[in-house]
């Protein structure tokens, strides 16, 4: 697999970070970039994912400031981190892009798209919810449990990530061997600092207030929001909200799947996103 293989580069941001991202597929087009999920760093991304996405577009992946080999301190809002990451683009000589985000970095392409829509042509949002929803205030003492500890391990990780069925868990088991066969330049983990930044940023942006879904209204560039059906950590009648506050925006729920099922159904999510960015 190619991204397992990617070299770490780093490059200058204006703010005086020092990003570590990796950068794969043919260059000369619309260039993809990727926000993860979470407590990830550059190596939790699959690379069976990373490769279909890579074989006929540019791809880039980073770490945000703050987040593991990228310098910084990681902020505690997600519009923070919007700008730590239009920073990042800009570093790269980047003034046109699509974002695919996952989890959190969806609401962080959320941010971007609104705070930046000069710099973002099309969105992807894969497990995702509007800043002010009901019930997003924290996850459910299980899921944090499996993500949240100090200490993480596999099960947590499939518990979360993978749907209970004997079909999905086998899929994460799998995946998994793809995210971790990975042995040579690996990436640095991120630290508890960067996890409590993050799900501070999580509370903050499920603190309940109608008023905020409003604001989504305003992204006018085409979305696809993705989500498997049995997602414990956002719930997939999230992704329909989203879907009904943004003007062009449309929804497919994959099946048999969870919180990774971007991962589960890598080479058709792949293919889907492909046909949204190309349409």
């Amino acid at each position: 697999m190619e991204y397992l293989k990617a070299e770490t580069s780093t490059v200058e941001g204006s703010n005086g970070v020092t990003y570590a991202y990796r950068r794969l597929g043919p260059q000369g087009g619309r260039p993809l970039v990727l926000l993860q999920h979470f407590r990830g760093n550059l190596d939790n991304w699959d690379p069976e994912l990373v490769d279909a996405l890579a074989a006929s577009r540019d791809v880039i992946t980073f770490d945000n400031v703050g987040v593991a080999a990228t310098t910084g301190s990681t902020p505690g809002t997600f519009a923070e981190m919007a700008d730590g990451a239009i920073l990042f683009t800009e570093a790269l000589g980047l003034d046109r892009i699509d974002l695919l985000g996952f989890s959190i970095g969806s609401f962080v392409a959320q941010e971007i798209a609104l705070a930046r829509p000069s710099l973002v042509a099309k969105v992807v949002l894969a497990s995702t919810a509007p800043q002010g929803a009901p019930g997003m205030h924290g996850w459910a003492p299980d899921v944090m449990t499996a993500v949240g500890e100090p200490t993480t391990g596999p099960e947590g990780f499939l518990r979360v990530f993978f749907a209970d069925s004997p079909t999905s868990r086998a899929a994460g088991r799998q995946a998994m061997g793809r995210i971790y066969g990975r042995t040579e330049g690996q990436d640095e983990p991120t630290d508890w600092r960067t996890r409590n930044a993050q799900y501070d940023a999580v509370l903050k942006w499920g603190t309940p207030n109608f008023g905020l879904l409003q604001r989504l209204a305003a992204i006018e560039q085409p979305v696809f929001i993705a989500n498997g059906d049995s997602d414990p950590m956002i719930l997939p009648w999230y992704s329909y909200l989203t879907a009904s506050l943004i003007p062009d925006a449309s929804v497919k729920i994959y099946p048999d799947s969870a919180h990774g099922f971007l991962y589960q159904h890598a080479k058709a999510f792949a293919a889907d996103v492909h046909e949204f960015l190309d349409a």
